[in-house]
């Protein structure tokens, strides 16, 4: 086996996507890896990375069809989320679950309990409120821009602007502690990248917990201000939320904003920031959304969440034995879901590389899978990347960026930072 990371690809032999090497390659070599493993009749089975923060495992089977992640999403029984977590692949030690064993870590009765409770704070009032505060913010981050001028940096100039600020609105943080939220999901969701520490591994664990805990105390603190005086921000939705005598708890209201303001800032924010790119690298579908902006950006929105991914994966754990598509998995086995892959695969997608803002149908999983762990805020992410690109379409129409400084991770598809140019 050729070391991962180096040689050409020319079968699944030449690399291993447990090596963090791996991720470091162009994304070109991603691709065709990714190829291969698809063609091949059963999924590969990888050994487990070490890490110092939890005991290696026993390994996992990296499902890379579209059929397969269908049919593992609609199976929650049998691959299971809370069975040591669904967003890594170690298991998570039981010291992380205060922070970050949220939903997506859980399975049902707890995952329907807490879906429930939290899906009613999101009222029809609230959610009106929030479309309204997203036209109203997107016009301010272009009305920066524009003052700013070119040069910048996309990433944090535009692409994470959005999303942070209709997060933190929405939970009542205050402006004087963005910078905080956004530094700290960076470490969360850091991966391996020598920027945020990740190449020490003695202390990955200690960051993660450290960052856990910093953003839970933030939202616990402002949470118990609520209870006493509510306004009408989530945050005194969730705290005062009484579902047939069913209420949030303190450390569940913290896991839940950690998960809001990880998975709903992080992932938007990289999906605007590779729908820029990708406008960049094709600017006949530039010019095409440019001739019917409203018409064309549902479906454009759609086409960039595919090609982003911003979640490369999600774990399931076996909790029974189980067939599929002719392999047979054993109770106990992992399977590692690779969205990424799925919105590629030609099975399914005519032309999967090329970028096409009229594809349809476009039954990407970029959300995840159909079943209980679909994004629960697809809506408001989806409403975010349109309302983004209908402002700058429309106010900044030549606007380009430069090659992107790929984020050193291989559970997100991240973009640290790319030039803007206009």
């Amino acid at each position: 086996m050729s070391p991962a990371g180096s040689g050409p690809i020319t079968s699944v032999d030449d690399f291993d996507l447990s090596d963090t090497s791996f991720w470091l390659r162009p994304m070109a070599e991603r691709e065709e890896a990714f190829r291969l493993l698809r063609l091949r009749d059963r999924p590969v089975f990888y050994a487990e990375a070490e890490v110092t923060y939890a005991p290696t495992g026993p390994g996992y089977h990296a499902l890379v069809r579209h059929a397969d992640i269908l049919e593992a999403s609609r199976h929650p029984d049998a691959f299971c989320s809370g069975d040591g977590g669904a967003t890594n692949i170690p298991d998570m030690p039981a010291e992380f679950a205060e922070y970050f064993g949220s939903m997506i870590n859980m399975d049902d009765p707890r995952h329907a309990r807490l879906r429930r409770i939290v899906s009613r704070a999101f009222t029809p009032k609230m959610i009106k409120q929030f479309e309204a505060d997203v036209d109203a913010a997107a016009v301010r981050i272009v009305d920066d821009l524009l003052r700013t001028g070119p040069g910048c940096d996309f990433v944090t100039e535009v692409a994470a602007k959005l999303p942070l600020k209709i997060i933190c609105d929405m939970m009542g943080i205050p402006e004087k502690d963005y910078g905080h939220v956004y530094d700290r999901t960076n470490v969360i969701l850091g991966g391996f990248d020598p920027e945020f520490g990740g190449d020490d591994l003695l202390t990955v664990g200690e960051r993660l917990l450290t960052a856990g805990m910093e953003l839970q105390q933030l939202v616990q603190d402002l949470a118990a201000r609520r209870a006493e005086q509510p306004t009408d921000d989530l945050t005194s939705a969730l705290v005062n939320a009484n579902i047939d005598g069913e209420r949030l708890t303190m450390q569940e209201l913290g896991s839940f904003f950690i998960l809001l303001v990880v998975a709903g800032n992080e992932t938007t924010r990289n999906a605007i920031s590779h729908g820029m790119r990708l406008l960049t690298e094709n600017p006949d579908q530039r010019d095409l959304w440019l001739t019917d902006i409203d018409g064309h950006t549902p479906r454009a929105v759609e086409e960039i969440v595919r090609l982003a991914s911003p979640v490369n994966y999600m774990r399931r754990k076996l909790t029974r034995d189980f067939e599929m598509n002719g392999t047979l998995y054993r109770k106990g086995e992992k399977a590692v879901l690779f969205y990424w892959s799925a919105n590629r695969d030609e099975r399914v997608f005519a032309d999967p590389g090329r970028f096409d803002i009229t594809r349809d149908p476009n039954p990407h999983v970029g959300f995840g899978g159909p079943g209980p762990h679909f994004c629960l805020g697809a809506h408001l992410a989806r409403r975010e990347i349109g309302v983004m690109f209908r402002e700058l379409l429309r106010r900044v129409p030549q606007l380009e960026v430069g090659t992107p400084e790929r984020l050193l991770s291989g559970f997100i598809n991240g973009i640290k930072r790319e030039t803007a140019e206009f």
